[in-house]
C-alpha cells in the first residue's frame, strides 16, 4: 500500500468541482465530470508531480449524509448512497492531508457545515480550495467559509486553472523532495469484463478491504478506479473498470463516458484480468471485451469467477476450459484462473499469474538467442515455395516490448504462409517462456 504521506484526499459536497480539480491536478481527464450530483461514486487515484514532489490525489464522491433524493433520481440505491459516504471516510482515513473543495460562487451551504463536522472527527490538515472563484470579482463569498476551520484557504478555478499553482504549493510545502516512482517498474493490472461479473468484488477480495462499492445492480462502478498496492514484492496498480455493455444497451450519457474510461484503461494497462461469469458462461459481450484486450496488445488472464456456483461433476473443469479456448481462440496465449471472489477460492492465484503474464509482456531477448532458436524452429519443416521461389529467412530481431514485438527479415514476405508465422510464434513462446502475452511478428523484406 502507498505510504499515507503520499495520499491527498479531495472531498466536498456534491457538484462543487472535485473531479474537475482532480483532472486539473493529474493532467488527464480520468474522472467523469458532469453537472449533476452523484456522478463520481468510488475513490480513484491519480499521480501528481510538482517541483520535485510526488503524491497521489484521491478523488471522491460528494459527501451528503442526508441526501435521499437526487441520487435516487440517478437510479442510485440507498445501499450505494451509504457506500459512497463510506468511501469518503476511507479516503480521509488513508490520506495525510485533505483538499476540501467548496463553491465560491454559490457561497456557504449547509452541507459544507456537515463536511466541516466530518473533518473534525479526523483531525487531518485541511486546505480549503474555494473553487469557481472569479478573478474579476471581489470574492466576498470566500470570507463566509472562514468560520469552518480549514487550516488554509486558496481561491481557485479548477476549470480555468487559476490559483491551482498556489494550491499545489500549499499541498507539497511540507513534503520531502523525492524521486518519482519508476512507471516502467509498476505493473498496471486492469480488471475488465461485462457488467455484474464480480470485478469490484475481486478487487475488494484482493485488497482485503471494502475499497469499491459492491452491489448486485449492474453498472455500480462507473469510473476506471486506480488502486496502487505492493504485493509479492512488486509495485502494482489495480484498475477496477465499469462493465462494458453492448453498444445498443448503453442507456445513459455517464455510462457512455464510463465505457470510454474502461477502454482507455485497457489500452493503458499491462495486464488485463478478463472476468467472466462461470455460472452464466461465455457470451458475445465477453468475446467483445476480449477482442478489445487482444487488439490493444495487452497480456491477459481469463478469470472464471463464481466457480463456487457451478455444479461439479466429472469433466466439468475440462469442458469449461475447452469452451473458453474455443470462444477465445484468437487469444490462445491467455492464462486462465478459476476462482470465487465470494469464497476466496483460488484467489491467491490471481496476482502471481498477472505478474507472470506482465513479466512475459515486458521480456527482452537478445538477437543471438533469437536466431539460434529460429534456426531450430525452421529445421522442423521445409519452408514454403511459391512460383518456383522458396522463402528464405535471414534473421530475427526484437524491436519492442509490451507486447514483445519481433522483426523477421525474409527475401519476400509474400512467400510467408500464415501457418509458418503461427508456428514461429508458438515455438518462440515455448522456448522463451512467454505465457499470457500476445507476440507481434512483423515481416521485413531484405535481399
Amino acid at each position: 500500500m502507498i505510504s499515507r504521506t503520499q495520499l491527498v484526499a479531495i472531498i466536498g459536497r456534491p457538484n462543487v468541482g472535485k473531479s474537475a480539480l482532480f483532472n486539473r491536478l493529474t493532467g488527464r481527464g480520468s474522472a467523469i465530470v458532469e453537472d449533476r450530483p452523484g456522478v463520481t461514486r468510488d475513490r480513484h487515484f491519480g499521480k501528481v508531480e510538482w517541483t520535485g514532489r510526488h503524491f497521489w490525489a484521491v478523488d471522491t464522491g460528494g459527501f451528503d449524509p442526508d441526501d435521499d433524493g437526487e441520487l435516487s433520481q440517478a437510479q442510485t440505491s440507498q445501499a450505494i448512497r451509504l457506500g459512497m459516504q463510506r468511501q469518503v471516510r476511507l479516503a480521509i482515513e488513508e490520506s495525510s492531508q485533505v483538499v476540501w473543495v467548496v463553491d465560491g460562487k454559490a457561497g456557504l451551504h449547509p452541507l459544507d457545515e456537515a463536511v466541516a463536522r466530518l473533518l473534525r472527527e479526523y483531525k487531518k490538515p485541511v486546505i480549503m480550495a474555494v473553487n469557481k472563484s472569479d478573478e474579476n470579482s471581489d470574492n466576498d463569498n470566500q470570507y463566509d467559509f472562514s468560520s469552518l476551520g480549514a487550516d488554509l484557504m486558496v481561491p481557485i478555478s479548477a476549470l480555468h486553472g487559476r490559483g491551482v499553482d498556489d494550491l499545489l504549493e500549499a499541498i507539497v510545502k511540507d513534503m520531502p523532495q523525492q524521486r518519482g516512482d519508476d512507471d516502467d517498474k509498476t505493473l498496471r493490472i486492469a480488471i475488465v469484463g461485462r457488467p455484474n461479473v464480480g470485478k469490484s468484488s475481486i478487487l475488494n477480495a484482493l485488497l482485503k478491504e471494502e475499497r469499491n462499492i459492491v452491489s448486485d445492480t449492474p453498472g455500480t462502478t462507473r469510473d476506471a478506479v486506480d488502486t496502487p498496492i505492493k504485493a509479492h514484492g512488486r509495485d502494482l496498480v489495480l484498475v477496477d473498470t465499469a462493465g462494458l455493455r453492448a453498444k445498443g444497451k448503453v442507456i445513459d450519457e455517464v455510462e457512455k463516458y464510463s465505457a470510454l474510461r474502461s477502454i482507455r484503461a485497457i489500452e493503458n494497462c499491462h495486464v488485463a484480468l478478463l472476468v467472466i461469469d462461470a455460472y452464466e458462461g461465455v457470451n458475445e459481450q465477453d468475446e467483445r471485451v476480449a477482442g478489445l484486450v487482444h487488439e490493444a496488445g495487452r497480456a491477459c488472464v481469463i478469470v472464471v469467477n463464481k466457480w463456487d456456483l457451478v455444479d461439479k461433476s466429472d469433466g466439468t473443469y475440462e469442458k469449461c476450459l475447452a469452451n473458453i479456448r474455443e470462444r477465445f481462440k484468437f487469444m490462445d496465449y491467455a492464462l486462465t484462473a478459476f476462482i470465487s471472489a465470494k469464497s476466496q477460492q483460488r484467489l491467491g492465484d490471481l496476482l502471481p499469474l498477472a505478474i507472470q503474464a506482465g513479466d512475459a509482456h515486458d521480456k527482452r531477448i537478445t538477437t543471438g538467442k533469437l536466431n539460434r532458436a529460429l534456426e531450430e524452429i525452421l529445421s522442423d519443416a521445409p519452408l514454403p515455395t511459391r512460383h518456383k521461389r522458396t522463402l528464405k529467412v535471414l534473421y530475427l530481431a526484437q524491436v519492442g516490448v509490451r507486447p514483445p514485438s519481433f522483426a523477421l527479415f525474409v527475401n519476400d514476405p509474400k512467400l510467408m504462409h500464415f501457418s509458418t508465422q503461427r508456428r514461429i510464434k508458438k515455438q518462440l513462446r515455448e522456448k522463451f517462456d512467454l505465457p499470457g502475452t500476445p507476440l507481434i511478428l512483423m515481416l521485413r523484406k531484405r535481399e
